[in-house]
């Protein structure tokens, strides 16, 4: 089996179910630039806490036919009210060992709408007062094909499968011939969250990012909260939500 299947293998069972095929997409145009996966994102949805470790793996094949693969790790969470905590660790090679440098902590609260970036280099939080995202309504895309790969089991959890395939046209791919895109994601409906993805560029290669370690238990509160001896700082000043602690406009230290 190639190395890129690797981790793929590992993660997606053999078993499954065949559903019909989708007709219609909700996503935006094609990229017309060369996307590189480096974090997942969690939704923040109340009431199903979990906790897991998050697999990235860049593969990209050189001009000269060589591969160079880069691996991460992140720890991602969430709480029983919907906080997120969310990690980006730096990519390192596959001959590295240990645990790779913690570049962000990205923190999230529905209640309160504050989300804020942790800079474990300055120790400056920055916390920023997010509008509430109005409802957009799904609507056909003509530059994207959708394939309804059925339901498998993954880490214990039912995930179900889609593909979308994104076309690029010559003059858009920036290599001056068409560029084939696709993105392969697993959903856990239980969860809210894609246990599995697998996004595939010619012009930046394979990344795979899965779920392992999967913890469907309360998380520790203290993750949820900015780190001791970090200063916050509000990127937008203005009234907070009442159920925010503290004024928006200051700044914290801890």
């Amino acid at each position: 089996m190639p190395r890129r299947f690797l981790l793929y293998a590992a993660l997606l069972s053999t078993s499954l179910t065949a559903l019909p095929a989708q007709q219609a997409a909700v996503n935006p145009a094609p990229p017309s630039r060369p996307v590189t996966l480096s974090a997942v994102s969690v939704t923040p949805v109340p009431g199903a806490p979990f906790s897991a470790t998050a697999v990235i793996e860049n593969e990209r094949t050189q001009r000269d036919g060589s591969v160079v693969v880069r691996r991460t790790i992140a720890l991602i969470a969430r709480d029983s009210r919907g906080r997120v905590h969310n990690e980006r660790r730096r990519l390192m090679p596959e001959s590295f060992h240990g645990s790779p440098p913690l570049m962000l902590i990205h923190l999230f609260d529905p209640q309160t709408r504050f989300r804020t970036l942790c800079d474990p280099v300055t120790h400056i939080a920055r916390r920023q007062l997010l509008p509430e995202e109005p409802k957009v309504a799904g609507f056909p895309n003509p530059w994207v094909s959708v394939d309804d790969l059925g339901t498998t089991t993954l880490n214990g959890l039912q995930a179900k499968g889609t593909r979308r395939t994104f076309m690029v046209s010559a003059a858009a791919s920036g290599t001056g011939e068409p560029v084939e895109v696709v993105d392969e994601n697993w959903y856990s409906e239980d969860l809210h969250i894609n246990l599995l993805i697998r996004h595939s560029d010619p012009r930046s290669g394979v990344q795979t990012v899965g779920l392992s370690a999967i913890k469907r238990e309360e998380p520790p509160a203290s993750i949820f909260e900015v780190p001791q001896g970090y200063t916050i700082v509000t990127v937008n000043p203005g009234p907070a939500p009442a159920s925010a602690a503290g004024p928006a406009s200051a700044a914290v230290s801890h």
